[in-house]
This record gives structure tokens, C-alpha cells and sequence, in this order.
């Protein structure tokens, strides 16, 4: 049996601004970033598409949860001592901030998620927006009758 796994991460973005130089401020190198117009390939498809934004992201990765806020903490305490910075850079370049709480489900198992109130408080600090994903993968379900 696979367990579930969560993965949550941090992002800038933009139509455009200057990557590095977000780097450089925050002090922390990111986990990926693209600019727009990077040609990237869908997983499943032979095609081509081209990014439509740019983006700075700080990223936990996949890991095996029971708890997404175990992750959510992970990367809020790289961020919590640079909210003047953070703040800063979404003025200086328009950028918008969002966390992404990715959790795949697997044969039922599914993490608890809370957002606790220090997590939501530094969120509207930033003034960021949350995205979740929830992906479930088949299970089969246990009928009493």
C-alpha cells in the first residue's frame, strides 16, 4: 500500500520581474522557477506549451504525510523572518503570493489539513492566497450490510 503524500510550497508570481534579484533579497534559493515564455512539456503529451507567467517557487517536494501542516510549517519557517522583505518585492514588482497545498490520497488515507491561526495571520500579512489539490487515487470501499 502506498501512503499519501503532501507537498506544499510557496510561490512569486508575475507576467515578469527579475528572478535572481527576488532570490537575492530573500536570501534563500528557490526550489524551481520559470520565466514567461519558457517552453515546457506536459507530462503526457508530445506538444509543447510555452509558461504564460513568471514564477519563483520554494517547495517541500513530495512527502509522505499524515498532517499537512508539518509541510505548510516547513516552508513558512523559511518565510516568517522576511515578511518586510516579502512585502517589499510584491510592491516593488506587482507580485502576487500563494501557498500550494498539493496532497495525494491514496487506497482512502487522507491527511488531516488545518490551517491554524499563525499560518492564516502571516498568509494576510503577505497578503497570499492558498491553493488547494486534492488528488485521490482509486480505492475500494468496505460496504457493511
Amino acid at each position: 500500500m502506498e501512503k499519501s503524500q503532501v507537498m506544499v510550497y510557496f510561490s512569486f508570481t508575475a507576467d515578469s520581474f527579475p528572478l535572481e534579484t527576488v532570490s537575492k533579497r530573500m536570501g534563500i534559493e528557490p526550489t524551481k522557477t520559470h520565466k514567461k515564455g519558457d517552453l515546457f512539456r506536459k507530462i503526457s503529451e508530445t506538444k509543447t506549451h510555452s509558461r504564460s507567467y513568471s514564477s519563483w517557487e520554494l517547495c517541500t517536494g513530495y512527502q509522505e504525510s499524515v498532517d499537512a501542516g508539518e509541510q505548510i510549517d516547513q516552508v513558512i519557517r523559511q518565510l516568517k523572518d522576511k515578511e518586510k522583505v516579502i512585502n517589499g518585492l510584491r510592491s516593488e514588482f506587482g507580485l502576487a503570493c500563494r501557498f500550494t497545498i498539493v496532497i495525494v490520497m491514496n487506497d482512502g488515507n487522507t491527511p488531516a489539513l488545518y490551517l491554524d491561526v499563525p499560518v492564516i495571520d502571516f498568509a494576510s500579512r503577505i497578503q497570499a492566497d492558498f491553493d488547494i489539490d486534492l488528488y485521490a487515487n482509486p480505492y475500494e470501499e468496505e460496504f457493511n450490510e
